[in-house]
């Protein structure tokens, strides 16, 4: 495409990619171009990326990709164009009650069409929709988008979060121990929703970290606080619409619009609209097992008690959990991301290879590999104190660290080899630089949260280490986590007589015992995934707890292996599983 002969009309620039209208003076049809603005490899991939979705999109409500200039400057995507302006241009102020039903109404169903194709957008924010001067709407912005049902992704560091972060979902953040799936989308569009309805954002924060807490951890202000006029079914809609629990918002975007529409008829016949029961239209036919912890509160309490200690005094603490494959250890461990958020705390995590038992240090490197890596997808500026604090913790004997760590060498450049020492001084140097190291990440300013999984299968140079850390009193600000199957560890494992000399050194660890699910629980899991009262999911309940056991893993897989083989099925014109 010769940009030369096209007039280019701005719609909008995030800093990041701009969308033009392109218009030949001598023709009728206009497309649009949407450039990215800083030619990085990751913007290349998101237009890319959408291109890439052209066959599945349509017309009638996305802006389908007609051609991609890669090698272009700067790389250009071209879209079919239907006259539509971003809904961000027009959004000075609270929008008038029936022009933002009539383009809500029509952005739910267009997102019901995303959904339906199989894709989650990722992206959903006013800049994205395209609004026509009748309401009708289409959507851009694909080139994030996910084609998987459950996307569960570890959490990148701020820099490099995938999305808006004023119009993110919590679990987006990568911070929630959740899945992104369709139901992120709805967060997104509830956001775009409280904007049209009150003329700003349910949150203001200043930096990425202070975005991640307000959708994790704040309330938003209800909309009829700041605007009185708003009615209360439609502000229900909103605060539903930007629940931090996927299971407590709008399940469908199908449920949303009938909600949206009655708002709408019933604006345009009595120019009021009376408070209505929400959700009734609102039955998904996907099998969605929650994904919040059933019979875990006290667990996960005390965990997150501990690292609060950390915080508080700066201390070392060592928690141990343990429980049969499957129990759910790893999952109470993740619902640290929440709480490290506040203090700005990291989170590292490895874990033992039963295949690979005879090399030491193998999670410690995963662990730290994992936070050398974000720290290379900083800023220059941003590196240089990191470098600094690097090179003067680890002085004349970085090589060690970089033989176990060799993307390390990227930030503090190629280091002279260390010393030949015989076997025990060489292990007792490495413990004082390993320590060292450690400490430049585990700060008052960010405290460090270090997993390491699967125990039984500890080898010795580890496990001492692992006491070294726990033990020493210049190891501060860190919450050390450990996690085991406690039905292969007796008292003659290595593991057990470790755990005895930290206690002799006076080291402090808490044991975390996590015991199969009740009956109760698993009923609790049962009536959410389907929907239905305790009564009725109480015999199907009882069943999956005897299948399982009460072990959290097995009954999710129990209960997705019915609806796999059509003995639990959605009843469509009831919108109830049988």
């Amino acid at each position: 495409m010769d940009v030369a002969g096209y007039e280019l009309e701005p719609l909008r620039d995030d800093g990041d990619f701009s969308l033009y209208r392109a218009r030949k003076p001598s023709h009728p049809v206009s497309v649009l171009a949407l450039v990215a603005t800083r030619a990085d490899l990751a913007g290349v991939k998101r237009l890319e990326r959408e291109y890439g979705f052209a066959a599945l999109l349509d017309s009638s409500w996305a802006a389908r990709p007609l051609a991609f200039y890669r090698h272009r400057e700067p790389p250009m995507l071209v879209l079919d164009d239907d006259g539509g302006e971003p809904l961000s241009r027009s959004l000075a102020g609270p929008f008038e009650l029936a022009r933002l039903l009539r383009i809500a109404v029509n952005l739910a169903k267009v997102v019901g069409h995303v959904h339906r194709c199989g894709l989650v957008h990722k992206d959903i924010k006013p800049a994205n929709v395209l609004v026509d001067s009748s309401g009708n709407v289409r959507l851009t912005g694909f080139g994030i988008a996910s084609q998987l049902p459950h996307e569960h992704q570890p959490p990148p560091p701020p820099e490099i979060v995938a999305g808006s972060f004023a119009y993110m979902a919590p679990e987006q953040t990568g911070r929630m121990n959740r899945s992104i799936d369709t139901r992120s989308d709805l967060y997104s569009f509830g956001v775009t929703l409280y904007e049209m309805l009150t003329g700003s954002l349910p949150f203001k924060a200043s930096d990425a970290m202070e975005w991640i807490h307000c959708h994790i951890a704040r309330k938003p202000t209800p909309p009829r606080a700041l605007r009185d006029a708003i009615p209360q079914a439609l502000e229900g809609i909103v605060l539903k619409l930007l629940s931090k629990a996927a299971e407590e918002r709008y399940q469908t975007a199908a449920g949303l619009e009938a909600d949206l529409r009655s708002c709408l008829t019933a604006w345009e016949a009595q120019h009021r609209i009376d408070p209505f029961p929400l959700g009734e239209h609102d039955a998904s036919d996907q099998l969605l097992i929650p994904e919040k912890l059933y019979g875990r509160e006290a667990e996960i309490e005390a965990l997150t008690t501990a690292f609060d200690r950390v915080v508080g005094s700066g201390s070392v603490e060592l928690v141990l959990i343990s429980g049969y494959p499957g129990i759910g250890k790893s999952s109470v461990v993740n619902e640290l991301h929440r709480v490290l958020v506040p203090p700005r705390g990291l989170f590292a995590s490895g874990k033992f290879d039963q295949y690979r038992r005879g090399i030491p240090y193998v999670p410690f490197a995963q662990a730290f590999q994992s936070l050398v890596r974000n720290l290379l997808s900083k800023r220059e500026a941003e590196v240089e104190p990191w470098r600094r604090a690097l090179m003067e913790a680890l002085g004349p004997n970085g090589q060690l660290i970089v033989n176990l760590i060799p993307e390390l060498a990227l930030i503090i450049g190629e280091q002279p080899a260390a010393p030949t020492l015989p076997p025990q001084d060489a292990q007792n140097r490495f413990q004082i630089v390993f320590r060292r190291f450690l400490g430049v990440f585990a700060r008052p300013e960010h405290p460090l949260a270090l997993f390491i999984d699967d125990l039984q299968w500890v080898d010795t140079a580890t496990l001492d280490l692992l006491a070294h850390l726990a033990t020493h009193p210049d190891v501060r600000h860190v919450l050390l986590v450990g996690a085991y199957r406690d039905n292969e560890v007796d008292a003659s494992h290595p593991f057990a007589r470790t755990l005895e000399s930290i206690a002799r050194a006076e080291g402090r660890v808490r044991q975390i015992e996590l015991a199969p699910l009740t009956r109760d629980s698993v009923a609790h899991l049962v009536a959410d995934a389907l929907h239905c009262d305790r009564a009725n999911a109480a015999p199907l309940a009882q069943l999956a707890h005897e299948k399982s056991g009460g072990n959290p893993f097995f009954t999710i897989q129990f209960l997705t292996a019915l609806a796999d083989e059509g003995l639990l099925t959605f009843d469509p014109r009831a919108a109830k599983w049988r």
